[in-house]
């Protein structure tokens, strides 16, 4: 049956995994199924990378207008390129 979220053909999968692990996460994420319990991991998975790597651009372009600007960037934890 097509995932109607996302039309996507959906494929059978066979994987050895942590009963309790599987368990626990069912409960945290609220699902009915293992199976949704996975979707719900995974599309957590893809978001929260998402999000990160617009966080990251956005610092990073944050950054690079304070060095255009002549601003003065205090790198309190030593991360900052050094030009």
């Amino acid at each position: 049956m097509p995932n109607i979220k996302t039309a996507t053909p959906r494929r059978n999968k066979h994987f050895i995994l942590d009963q309790v692990q599987l368990t626990k996460a069912k409960n945290i994420l609220g699902a009915k199924t293992e199976t949704e319990t996975i979707d719900r991991a995974l599309e957590i998975v893809i978001s929260e990378t998402t999000k990160n790597r617009v966080a990251w651009e956005a610092h990073n372009d944050f950054i690079q207008a304070g060095m255009r600007d002549g601003l003065v960037l205090e790198d309190v934890f030593g991360h900052l390129d050094k030009e």
